[in-house]
């Protein structure tokens, strides 16, 4: 078979040596690193630490400082209780297993600590992702033959790995879940069309597994199931017909496959209700992202500047355009996956933080280019049986994207282009360049800088002030007139006291609609104090967040008692606070501004000449 299907033999083989190679040569400073680190930290606190409820959070605080796996740990939420539950499921952290058990084994003979994060643990995540990718390449070559010739085959083999923004995630980041989830789609292809041949169970039993780890490493992936239940499918009586086949006539493999796939989902639902109490918890807890079924943001996920799927990786274009071949040509496969593109892009454009943080394109969809391999290559079959000009054109343009795409990895790794702040204007001016112009990245996004995790403006002559609210505190005719008093006042006769009978100040709230036309902007809010107990017994602070449906997300505070201010704050008499917030990436424009003063105190504190401002960019 090998000599048989040379061509695709040798284009598998070129693709597992450009992966091996450039893992070897340019190797990641530390696999087991943001999200990675989250899906991973199952196996270490079960094996190592034997604390997966994080009862001793120390643990996490002496990774950290060894390994530095991330700026904030995002990957977990502390919960009442005491336990801190993690954010992503354990599927990855199944995957994983092998080569973490590996690792532990050689920790001890090689020297390093066995504490789940040293060298041998990185190499060894790094050794059985890659062998991962091998698996899925292979197996994907064996369901593009069924389809194509060996020719073909190798082309769309090729096409995949060097036109796509999938060979980022196989030669550099081959430990992230798409380069996982890559090779478990082709092996579910695979067992899908053996079993719909030969309907043995060894194939129902594999599908299971794959789909039954897939959802468990990203529940959405669920949706892998629709490729072997409309296999064959080509109308609605078609869909009862096969429901009928499997209830009937395999229905004791059926019953097998959901077996197994609620055998599965049950290990997270165990851990859940071990750890949380609960047999369901969602992990997500910030409000500040969701899924927007309503409003999906499929144009920006398609076409925009920032991360558009079409501008980063127009070699898919090739490949939806193939699903019109895919209908005239083998219907019975049209409608599996068609129906799972469908389904696929519009859940990955409902995510409100659609750009889906630092990566090159659409990363969220990658996976799924397992599945896109077989309309692209009905696109290329029927580009090798057209006219000489038609077929150099199409020739021309895919050099063009293999190019484009080799190219606009190299600028994301030299930070040419960025992973997240890419605009149209910006594109323009890097496309083709081999160096940065400073005065040019100015066209990026706002940079998001934080120095001792708080925003810094660093040039504030490019904004716009004006003024959102003023708080002089004189107006004694809502609901807190009586802890205004003409006891103190910086300006005007009175002042607000805060003692124990008052925990929040007068709030500011407004739409971010309403306050500013533009993507984001700077709020800075300035109040004057007047401590007459030491900072410490009356503990306040101004309070700045967004809420999505009255919950808090880009939550940020100014304590009076923080060591910063505190240090300049003199009792008895007046004293100036500012604070400076960057409005986050709104989940929804009508997502609103709140600005307070939270005090938790028992003891008197007075405040006078709350002040809101807002800077916007000038156009």
């Amino acid at each position: 078979m090998i000599r048989k299907n040379i061509l695709s033999f040798y284009a598998v083989l070129l693709a597992w040596f450009t992966v091996i190679l450039f893992h070897f040569l340019v190797p990641s400073p530390n696999p087991v690193s943001w999200d990675t680190f989250g899906y991973y930290l199952y196996l270490p606190l079960t094996f190592i630490y034997h604390d997966l409820g994080l009862q001793h959070k120390e643990i996490i605080d002496h990774i950290f400082e060894l390994y530095d796996p991330s700026m904030t740990f995002y990957q977990a939420t502390h919960i009442p209780g005491g336990n801190w539950m993690m954010k992503y499921s354990m599927g990855m952290a199944i995957l994983y297993a092998p080569g973490f058990f590996a690792a532990h084994l050689l920790a001890g003979f090689t020297g390093y600590p066995a504490d789940g994060f040293s060298l041998p643990y990185q190499i060894a995540i790094m050794v059985n992702s890659v062998l991962l990718f091998m698996a899925g390449y292979w197996y994907l070559r064996k369901v593009l033959l069924t389809f194509f010739s060996d020719k073909v085959t190798a082309v769309v083999l090729l096409l995949l790995l060097f036109g796509t923004n999938f060979f980022i995630y196989a030669t550099q980041v081959a430990e992230t879940v798409h380069n996982y989830l890559f090779a478990f789609y082709a092996m579910i292809l695979w067992n899908t069309i053996r079993w719909h041949r030969f309907h043995r169970t060894k194939n129902v039993v594999a599908l299971a597994f794959l789909i039954g780890l897939a959802t468990l490493s990203r529940p959405t992936e669920l949706i892998s199931v629709l490729i072997p239940l409309l296999w064959n499918v080509t109308s609605f009586k078609g869909l009862k017909d096969k429901f009928r086949l499997l209830t009937s006539v395999y229905g004791k493999q059926l019953l097998l496959f959901l077996f197994i796939i609620i055998a599965i989902g049950s290990l997270q639902i165990i851990y859940w209700k071990i750890y949380s109490g609960s047999f369901i918890f969602y992990s997500y807890v910030n409000p500040g992202e969701g899924f927007e079924f309503l409003s999906p943001y499929l144009m920006k996920v398609l076409f925009s500047f920032r991360k558009g799927w079409f501008v980063y990786t127009p070699m898919m274009l090739f490949a939806v355009a193939g699903f019109g071949f895919v209908y005239k040509k083998n219907r019975q496969v049209f409608v599996p996956l068609f129906t799972f593109f469908i389904i696929n892009l519009y859940i990955v454009s409902s995510w409100s933080c659609w750009w889906y943080a630092q990566s090159l394109g659409m990363r969220a969809l990658v996976q799924s280019y397992a599945v896109m391999a077989i309309p692209l290559g009905y696109f290329i079959r029927w580009t090798a049986n057209r006219k000489p000009l038609i077929k150099t054109s199409v020739i021309v343009v895919i050099l063009f994207f293999v190019w484009l795409n080799l190219f606009q990895t190299w600028q994301l790794k030299h930070h040419i282009i960025s992973g997240d702040r890419m605009t149209f204007a910006y594109y323009l001016k890097s496309f083709g360049k081999t160096e940065i112009n400073p005065e040019d990245q100015k066209l990026l996004l706002i940079k998001r800088l934080y120095r001792n995790n708080k925003p810094v403006i660093e040039d504030e002559s490019i904004y716009n002030r004006r003024t959102l609210k003023e708080f002089d505190f004189e107006n004694t005719g809502d609901k807190k007139g009586a802890h205004y008093t003409d006891l103190i006042a910086r300006t005007g006769n009175r002042s607000l006291k805060m003692d124990s009978t008052l925990v929040y100040s007068p709030s500011f709230r407004i739409p971010f609609a309403e306050m500013t036309d533009n993507y984001y902007a700077w709020i800075k809010v300035s109040v004057w104090v007047y401590p007459v107990h030491d900072p410490d017994e009356t503990p306040s602070a101004l309070v700045v967040t967004f809420q999505h449906k009255g919950k808090n997300y880009s939550y940020r505070t100014q304590a009076f008692n923080s060591p910063e201010v505190k240090k300049n704050l003199k009792l008895n008499r007046w004293n100036r606070v500012e604070m400076v917030y960057l409005t986050p990436e709104v989940r929804k424009k009508e997502d609103e501004l709140l600005v307070y003063i939270w005090n938790r105190g028992k003891k008197d504190i007075y405040f006078d000449d709350l002040k809101i401002d807002i800077l916007e960019p000038k156009k």
